[in-house]
């Protein structure tokens, strides 16, 4: 697929990466030529130097045989100019913009319906962060929680404790210890690796484990892991920009929350605009002011501002002070390696949260969710079986005779509103929802050709 990329930032250029990875023809498009420099030289892909909304820069990076169009600058403008001259110019047949700004997603029906600007798709990071953060903190102690199924199922990692019934025991033995609950473990991470998964494996302190299972039965299973961790109450929000902002008015109602900023003018804003939240001025990271709003007391802290420094300080302070829980968003890759087994919890990769978004789009197949996990390493797709025995390779078979690639796990399927844990002889319908993890995303296409149906289905 040939696809051009507008933005060279974090975002564009770990997008460039995914996409080169799966045998794509990427142009890269920015007004940084040394950024683009040395995207060039490490990932091999073609880059153009100029703005991303001229009709000139777009034609230069291959708009007339593009087949997708990306537009992730800086600049929602850009973004929505770059898809307008794109469509008009070159009929691109998928644009895909990001939109930050509330002001336009306030009224995206019109600006983006039929008749306004021709977006066939459109993401917004920071709600995509704040749907993110705002999981982890209704599920303490996990490490993630992803959608899949409208929401009706959710693939979670967590860490195991001491004294979870579950810890030291086999896979075989789930239905034994859990009769009541759905579930199925799709992967264990243990010293940073994948291990194949048996009847026999055992579940050990400190492994990394994803499983899934519907909604309702969450807490349940999380519980026969570790300790079930109290439910938050206090949360406090370092940084008062779009997605402190929104992270506070999506939980203000649920939860006691202070948000802290520097900025005096966004502080004003902030407290004229939301009912229930604590606003202070101030620096997050000011010892001083930590302990004088009872930091020791805080279930949650939450550093989001645009600086990654400031928030791995600001966690580490928080936590030395007694914060149960704390969550940084960082958005250099670097820095997440240097944070890993530091006192910081959670790191939240915004490039990685929003790729998933992008990659359901760009995907062959039918394609409703990706998640890209494990920085871009694993991946969860729920993907739509189709065809029939003759013209599908899954469809009318039994999980047995499907040939999955290697690290594969067909983790769950929905049917109407009906979820299976699939065993071996559960036989795959027509349009059933496919819940496959991947420890190794190279494997992708693999996948997606095994759903595939052949030239005779129509």
């Amino acid at each position: 697929m040939n696809i051009i990329i507008l933005g060279a930032g974090q975002v564009g250029g770990t997008l460039a990466e995914n996409l080169v990875l799966e045998n794509n023809d990427i142009t890269l498009v920015d007004t940084d030529g040394k950024r683009l420099r040395e995207l060039q030289t490490k990932l091999d892909i073609r880059t153009v130097v100029g703005k991303a909304s001229y009709p000139s820069v777009l034609e230069q990076a291959g708009g007339p045989d593009a087949d997708m169009l990306i537009a992730v600058t800086s600049s929602d403008e850009a973004n929505l100019t770059a898809c307008q001259i794109s469509y008009q110019l070159f009929n691109t047949p998928t644009k895909l913009a990001r939109i930050r700004a509330q002001d336009y997603l306030e009224r995206q029906e019109v600006l983006f319906g039929e008749g306004g600007f021709p977006i066939d798709y459109f993401i917004s990071p920071e709600q995509v962060v704040t749907d993110y953060v705002r999981r982890l903190i209704k599920f303490p102690g996990a490490l993630q929680v992803l959608n899949f199924a409208d929401g009706e199922i959710r693939l979670v990692a967590i860490r195991p404790y001491f004294g979870g019934p579950l810890v030291g025991k086999t896979l075989s033995s789930l239905k034994e210890y859990m009769p009541h609950y759905q579930v199925k473990v799709a992967a264990i991470f243990r010293g940073n690796r994948s291990i194949p998964l048996d009847g026999s494996t055992i579940i050990e302190i400190g492994d990394e484990v994803f499983f899934i299972a519907p909604r309702e039965h969450i807490r349940g299973v999380m519980a026969s892991l570790r300790r079930l961790d109290n439910p938050y109450k206090r949360i406090m929000i370092a940084g008062g920009g779009n997605i402190g902002y929104r992270l506070a008015a999506a939980i203000e109602e649920d939860y006691q929350i202070k948000l802290f900023d520097h900025n005096p003018d966004r502080c004003r804003h902030i407290a004229e605009s939301l009912n229930k939240t604590c606003v202070l001025q101030g620096d997050a990271s000011d010892r001083e002011l930590l302990i004088s709003e009872n930091i020791e007391y805080t279930d949650v802290f939450c550093a989001v501002t645009n600086d990654d420094e400031v928030n791995i300080m600001s966690c580490l302070q928080a936590k030395r002070l007694g914060a149960r829980q704390v969550m940084a968003l960082i958005t250099r890759t670097a820095y997440v390696d240097l944070i890993e087994g530091s006192d910081i919890d959670i790191a939240i990769s915004p490039q990685q949260a929003t790729i998933g978004s992008i990659l359901t789009h760009i995907r062959q197949g039918d394609i409703v969710n990706v998640h890209s996990l494990r920085r871009g390493a694993a991946e969860a797709i729920e993907i739509i079986a189709h065809g029939d025995k003759e013209t599908s390779s899954v469809v009318g078979r039994t999980i047995s005779e499907i040939k999955l690639p290697k690290g594969a796990t067909i983790g769950a399927l929905v049917r109407g509103e009906e979820m299976i844990i699939p065993d071996e002889e559960t036989v795959m319908e027509p349009d059933d929802h496919v819940i496959v993890f991947l420890v190794d995303k190279k494997h992708i296409q693999d996948v997606e050709r095994l759903f595939q149906v052949n030239v005779k289905f129509i």
